[in-house]
C-alpha cells in the first residue's frame, strides 16, 4: 500500500477561470496557498493562446517551482479526433498534439492526457485509434512524455476496449488516467452526474481495476455530498480501496465537478473525504 499523494485538477476551478475570477497563470500558487496541495494537473483550454510560447511555459515552470508545486500532466481537449477514420485528419490531430507535448515537457510534467474519440465502425475505430495513438505516443516517448487515455464517454469508457488499444500499440509510454466518474457509455465526455443524461454506464469498479495496471494518475471525480461529507454518487471507500490495494503509486487528482457547492468548498470537501477514507483503509 502506498502513501497518499494528492494533486489538483485545474478543471475543478473551471467556472472561476472562465469568469475571470482566477487567472490560469496563478494555478500552481492557488493550489498550494488555497488548498495545501503541492501537485497540479493543467487543462490546455486555459492556455490556447500561449500553446507554443516556450518562454511562457518556462515562466510557468518557474512559478510552480517557486511555490514548491510539482507539475504532473497537461489535459488536452478540443483537438481533431485521434481516431478519425480519415488518415489525413488523424495526422492533423497527431501533429496538433505536439505543442502540448512540448508544453508538458517544459513544465516538467510526466504526461499529457488525450481524448480517444473517433469515427467509423467499431473495427475501423479500433484501427484508427491504434494508428493515431501509436504515432502520437511514439513522438511523445522521444520527449519522455507519456500519453494517457481517460474514460471520457462512449467507447472510451469501455475499459476493456481501451486496454485492447493500449495492448495493440504496445508502447510503455501509452497509459491511462482512470476517472472515478466518467463511465457513461452513451454520452460524449462520459459524465455520470445524475443531472446529465447517462442511461448506460460501465461499472466504475471494474473500469478502475482494468485501467489501474496502466495508470500514471487517478482522477477522483466528485459531484455531490451528504451532510457527513460523503460523495453520494460514487462509492469513494470502494474506489479508493481498489487504488490503495493496487500497485499504483502516483497522485490522486481532486476533480470536483458538482454544481451545489462552490468550487473551493467542493475541492476542500473532496480532499477531506479522500484523506479520511484513505486513512481508514488497511
Amino acid at each position: 500500500m502506498s502513501e497518499l499523494k494528492l494533486s489538483l485538477a485545474q478543471w475543478s476551478l473551471h467556472r472561476a477561470l472562465e469568469k475571470g475570477e482566477l487567472k490560469a497563470v496563478n494555478f500552481a500558487r492557488d493550489a498550494k496557498e488555497s488548498y495545501g496541495i503541492n501537485a497540479v494537473e493543467y487543462v490546455n483550454q486555459f492556455y490556447t493562446t500561449q500553446a507554443s510560447d516556450e518562454s511562457f511555459w518556462n515562466e510557468m515552470a518557474r512559478k510552480a517551482n517557486d511555490h514548491g508545486v510539482e507539475s504532473l500532466l497537461m489535459m488536452v481537449d478540443e483537438e481533431v479526433q485521434l481516431g478519425d477514420i480519415d488518415k489525413n485528419k488523424r495526422t492533423i490531430s497527431v501533429e496538433a498534439h505536439y505543442k502540448w507535448v512540448h508544453a508538458a515537457k517544459l513544465l516538467g510534467c510526466h504526461s499529457i492526457r488525450v481524448n480517444a474519440f473517433g469515427t467509423g465502425s467499431p473495427d475501423d475505430l479500433e484501427a484508427s485509434l491504434v494508428d493515431g495513438l501509436g504515432r502520437l505516443t511514439e513522438y511523445a516517448a522521444k520527449e519522455n512524455i507519456h500519453v494517457l487515455l481517460e474514460n471520457h464517454g462512449l467507447h472510451t469508457s469501455n475499459a476493456h476496449f481501451m486496454v485492447g488499444i493500449i495492448q495493440q500499440v504496445n508502447n510503455p509510454f501509452l497509459g491511462t488516467l482512470p476517472d472515478f466518474g466518467n463511465w457513461c457509455l452513451n454520452e460524449e465526455w462520459g459524465s455520470t452526474d445524475p443531472l446529465k443524461q447517462c442511461t448506460n454506464s460501465f461499472d466504475p469498479m471494474e473500469g478502475l481495476k482494468t485501467f489501474l495496471p496502466y495508470a500514471k494518475g487517478v482522477s477522483a471525480k466528485s459531484y455531490y455530498f451528504d451532510s457527513d461529507g460523503n460523495e453520494t454518487q460514487l462509492d469513494f471507500h470502494k474506489l479508493l480501496e481498489i487504488v490503495k490495494n493496487s500497485e499504483f503509486d502516483g497522485h490522486i487528482g481532486i476533480e470536483y465537478e458538482g454544481e451545489r457547492l462552490s468550487e473551493p468548498d467542493g475541492i476542500a470537501t473532496t480532499k477531506k473525504l479522500i484523506e479520511k477514507v484513505w486513512s481508514s483503509l488497511r
